[in-house]
């Protein structure tokens, strides 16, 4: 696999590229390529995961001196979550090298969004082992943090069932339920969708690796949907 275009775009180096490669390798490969050398791509993500919250908790605690620990919280939040994480990884065209099964290779919609976000906090994981803490903070500073403005703007960083919760009181009279519409995949990866109903009428749908998650994205899909 030639990472070298894909490397250029990320702005880096690897002394070791291998860690790239495992970075962009899904567990789904290695179970239809029995012959395939090498680890998938989950323990980076952990490391990962763990480099980017340390690195976006010390860049809002930096900026914002005078912010309270709920809206730090909440700005880190919508920085790396799922969502905000696959766009970085579709804008630097991530999807191109990952090493994936045919099914998972024709996955979209939320399940192809967590496989992106994954196998970015994986190459994150990979920069950290191969050159350190400040070459993964460098990268996270190039690729996540200047989001946050536009991020902000947007109200992404607002809890989403609490501002459906809000509306629909006030405009309906009424308080959203949520319910487990359905729950698909592997142990390691389980996808649930979540339905966000008022009354007995449903209002949206949301994917997500929790339930939780999936419930905030049902209540993201309802304040699109009822346009308020």
């Amino acid at each position: 696999m030639d990472v070298e275009p894909l490397i250029e775009r990320l702005g880096t180096s690897f002394a070791d590229e291998s860690l790239l490669g495992e970075a962009l390798t899904h567990r789904s490969y290695l179970n239809e390529h029995r012959e395939f050398v090498g680890n998938h791509n989950e323990r980076l993500e952990f490391l990962g995961d763990a480099v980017l919250e340390l690195s976006a908790t010390r860049f809002l605690f930096d900026h914002f001196p005078h912010k309270p620990e709920g809206e730090l919280t909440a700005y880190r939040a919508a920085l790396v979550n799922t969502v905000s994480l696959a766009e970085s990884a579709q804008y630097l065209r991530v999807g191109e090298h990952l090493r994936l099964s045919k099914g998972e290779a024709k996955d979209t919609g939320r399940a192809r969004q967590i496989i992106l976000a994954n196998a970015f906090e994986a190459i994150i994981g990979a920069i950290y082992l191969d050159q350190g803490y400040e070459a993964a903070d460098a990268f996270i500073g190039r690729t996540i943090v200047p989001k946050l403005d536009d991020l902000i703007a947007k109200g992404a960083h607002q809890d989403a069932k609490s501002r459906f919760q809000e509306l629909a009181q006030e405009k309906r009279g009424i308080t959203p339920s949520y319910r487990l519409i359905s729950e698909t995949g592997p142990d390691h990866a389980r996808l649930f969708t979540m339905g966000v109903f008022l009354a007995s009428d449903e209002v949206a749908r949301g994917d997500g690796p929790s339930k939780q998650e999936a419930e905030q994205s049902a209540a993201s899909a309802a304040l699109v949907k009822t346009g308020w």
